[in-house]
């Protein structure tokens, strides 16, 4: 062979790949880290690490095995961490637990920042919050705006994004604004109502957090984000009353109403706990909005108003797609009583009911794709027929559709329509009657040891107070109808079954 001439490409040493940074992610198991991940998981230049003191939290999301996960608290030892790591992303919120927890707030920011510092980080991103440092802020936003400054005096250049009330299915502040509209369709409310504020989409919050990590170039100092929209508390409880279908709400205002009471009647209306509620109510008297728009012409984000916010998120608690919320944060001090309320009916009001039967799965789904039309309902005909009628009355289907012998997606069982259909596993069906909210029926078809385990559900989504009247007035014929007509739907299911083999051994 030939001599191969110096300097040709069989000369040159193989290309390297260019170097991905390293971001750590700091509550990753909370609501807004666990919305950023995927996004940043969507650039080529960055690879995730996730810091969560409870990592088992994170085995079921489903960018898992895309992410490195280390156990850990900020509060701790975050050797092993954030050894190698190029940008950290301060995610964590402290927000009333426990009497001290301004004070461990700064501590863990000041733990963060000194850990960073030795590993040689190159850069800091951190979500807090707005307010002008000029006014008298609540204890809340100044404790937001003393752990940026506590990152920042690391020496590492920190990039502080600042955001207000931010709407998001499952979001701390949307829940809050949902319960109230909702359950209450009259407030008496105090002078805070009329205080300015600017809503910003959670998913703009998750582009500004992203595009923050990968424009490196961008100078390190506080971004004010906010969403195009700037109004009252009042007059955002007037958007989401009318992106919800729901009349009107009247909000008195009264001149007097401590933050001690208006904590106490939020924590009985919303899921918030009354500790959390207080911190929260303390802020609504400072005003939130964007002084300057930096942050815009930084990073290129066009937010979204209001109106689209709150409709997304309306669409993805619908849909049930909500990915995170705010009560799956590792909030240790309030995590035991992140509940609804029991009477204000929260997301969903639901009748679930268990059986087994030794039919096959086949055999159940055949059954119940069957239900309807002239087999009826199996339990409780006349009842059926009673609300047929009212829903006539009212300007509803009533019984009157009937069904198809076969049935599809889409296609109608009598004031019910077919919403999903899976063989040997579910049929949900959604309710086209006139109702104060929106009603699903729903089985789950799954093996089981001796048989086919069933689970029957009622779903109500109530709109407003009348809908969580609606649900109370026919809850107690839930009773007679749904145990029946499951009972009814196994033992037609067990007809279609070919019979139990006799056991030789008698």
């Amino acid at each position: 062979m030939g001599a191969v001439a110096k300097g040709s490409p069989a000369d040159a040493p193989p290309e390297t790949a260019p170097r991905r940074q390293l971001v750590l992610v700091t509550g990753a198991t909370g609501y807004v880290g666990g919305r950023l991940i995927p996004a940043l998981l969507g650039n080529e230049g960055v690879r995730v690490r996730c810091l969560a003191r409870t990592p088992a939290k994170l085995d079921a999301v489903p960018w898992r095995s895309s992410v490195e996960v280390v156990g850990g608290a900020v509060g701790g030892n975050l050797g092993a961490a954030i050894t190698g790591v190029d940008t950290v992303v301060y995610l964590v919120h402290s927000i009333g637990q426990g009497r001290d927890w301004v004070r461990n707030e700064l501590a863990d920011a000041c733990n963060v920042a000194e850990h960073a510092r030795a590993a040689g980080v190159r850069r800091i991103v951190y979500l807090g919050g707005l307010g002008r440092d000029r006014d008298n802020l609540s204890m809340h936003l100044r404790s937001r705006h003393e752990v940026g400054r506590a990152l920042a005096a690391s020496g590492i250049p920190t990039v502080e994004l600042r955001a207000g009330v931010i709407i998001g299915s499952g979001s701390m502040s949307f829940e809050m604004l949902r319960y109230l509209v909702e359950v209450l369709p009259v407030m008496v409310a105090p002078r805070w109502v009329t205080t300015r504020c600017q809503p910003i989409a959670i998913a703009d919050v998750v582009a500004y957090l992203a595009r923050a990590v990968v424009t490196t170039d961008a100078r390190p100092g506080v971004y004010e984000i906010g969403g195009a929209d700037v109004v009252s508390y009042a007059q955002m409880m007037d958007v989401y009353a009318r992106a919800a279908g729901l009349p009107k709400r009247w909000i008195i205002s009264v001149p007097v109403l401590t933050p001690s009471l208006s904590s106490r009647w939020i924590g009985l209306v919303t899921p918030l706990p009354v500790p959390l509620a207080r911190e929260l109510v303390e802020s609504l008297v400072n005003e939130v909005v964007v002084d300057d728009n930096r942050a815009a012409e930084t990073f290129g984000v066009e937010p979204m108003g209001l109106a689209e916010a709150i409709g997304r998120a309306l669409a993805a608690v619908e849909r049930t797609t909500v990915p995170t919320t705010w009560s799956g944060a590792d909030l240790t001090h309030f995590a035991p009583l992140a509940t609804d309320p029991a009477w204000a009916g929260g997301t969903s009001l639901t009748d679930v009911r268990h059986a087994t039967t030794w039919a096959t799965p086949q055999a159940v789904y055949d059954t119940i794709a069957a239900i309807g039309g002239e087999r009826g309902w199996y339990s409780g005909d006349v009842l059926w027929k009673i609300r047929g009628l009212l829903d006539k009355l009212v300007g509803g289907p009533g019984l009157r559709k009937g069904r198809r012998r076969t049935i599809g997606v889409g296609d109608a069982i009598d004031f019910w329509r077919v919403e999903e259909l899976t063989p040997r596993r579910r049929v949900r069906l959604r309710a086209e009657m006139v109702l104060p909210g929106r009603a699903w029926l729903t089985w789950d078809i799954a093996p089981a040891v001796e048989g086919t385990q069933v689970t029957q559900s009622a779903t109500f989504r109530p709109r407003g107070l009348w809908g969580r009247a609606y649900w109370l007035a026919v809850a107690p014929f839930h009773r007679f109808v749904f145990p029946g007509m499951l009972a009814g739907i196994l033992a037609d299911a067990e007809t279609r079954s070919p019979p139990v083999p006799a056991d030789p051994a008698g």
